[in-house]
């Protein structure tokens, strides 16, 4: 039995979305942060150029998502993915996903969501309450649960070969993200001694 349909375009289409997402995000913010190029867009004002990114990033994590459904739905489902227990799991995964996703959001609020320290919007304090207490990088681990509990939910194997490029993705993604980040922070401290 073939587990993953590769004739599919949708799979190629899906993770297409899947791998252009932190990409542009990533070359977007880096843009903004060297150029000011989204705030220059905005006329002058930095929150809006992180508010429009924001709606940006928003508007193609919701594409990605249909994608990425929509090429479930072109694959063939094994029946230990659909049994009870992998049900189970799949629901639970998708709210401990959506949970982690959802109260860093929160945490966070919109500039700190969407790369607004990019922008020279920065945080007064680094979040430590949950769930940042929990786990480092709560939104691309809930993001990525919740690629799983999807894959597990609809049977498909190819989902979760999808769920493991999001999960390598996001690994290499954190590589240039979080020290960039910290040079940021570390910029602003030096400038306030």
């Amino acid at each position: 039995m073939t587990y993953i349909d590769a004739s599919q375009p949708s799979l190629y289409i899906s993770l297409a979305s899947i791998l252009f997402n932190p990409i542009f995000w990533n070359i977007a913010a880096r843009s903004e942060y060297r150029s000011k190029i989204l705030t220059k867009l905005a006329g002058g004002n930095p929150r809006l150029g992180c508010y429009g990114l924001a709606i940006t990033i928003f508007s193609l994590g919701i594409i990605r998502d249909y994608l990425y459904k929509t090429a479930l739905e072109h694959q063939p489902t094994s029946a230990l993915l659909l049994s009870a227990p992998a049900q189970l799991l799949a629901a639970a995964l998708f709210l401990t996903g959506n949970v982690l996703v959802l109260s860093s959001m929160w945490a966070l609020g919109v500039t700190g969501t969407y790369l607004g320290d990019y922008f020279g919007i920065l945080m007064d304090h680094r979040v430590t309450g949950f769930p940042f207490n929990v786990c480092d990088n709560p939104m691309y681990i809930g993001s990525t649960l919740s690629f799983l509990a999807t894959a597990l939910w609809y049977g498909s194997p190819a989902g979760l070969f999808l769920t493991n490029v999001v999960f390598i993705l996001y690994k290499i993604a954190l590589r240039y993200e979080e020290p960039f980040t910290a040079m940021i922070y570390s910029k602003r401290d030096s400038k306030k001694q």
